[in-house]
């Protein structure tokens, strides 16, 4: 299983169908010194700062890599899990993210904003959808 990194901004990278809504526009994901990092365009698709495509986050809940290799997927529930359908974690409705253990390792605010376990503000992903959000930190995209 791997890791969660905190402050690589992200899980949460993201995260439970919450708050927010897809909309035509890029999202900018940004971290902790509010520094662009990457995007998720509108269809899922998660870019670095280069605007190289990194991977994609299907409307399913599928997430794959740049090469189009299945990662895990992000269920309804917001229960994220790997390719071989091991739980990694899981994004609840308020936004808190919890890995494997049910220990609480961050939350994904309603205004985007990203924490860690202790509260520190670690980065944001305004207007992208929490589990999206939650999905960078379980999958390390960034």
């Amino acid at each position: 299983m791997k890791t969660i990194h905190l402050t690589m901004i992200f899980v949460a990278c993201m995260t439970a169908t919450m708050v927010t809504t897809q909309t035509a526009v890029a999202q900018t994901v940004r971290n902790s010194r509010n520094t662009a990092i990457g995007t998720i365009d509108s269809d899922g698709t998660v870019r670095n700062a280069s605007n190289a495509r990194l991977g994609k986050i299907e409307s399913d809940g599928t997430v794959r890599n740049a090469a189009n290799t299945r990662l895990g997927k992000i269920e309804r529930d917001g229960t994220v899990r790997n390719a071989s359908n091991t739980r990694l974690g899981q994004v609840e409705n308020d936004g808190t993210v919890r890995n494997s253990t049910n220990t609480r390792v961050g939350k994904v605010e309603n205004d985007g904003t990203v924490r860690n376990a202790t509260n520190t503000r670690i980065g944001s992903a305004k207007g992208v959808k929490k589990e999206w959000a939650a999905a960078f930190f379980f999958f390390g995209f960034f």
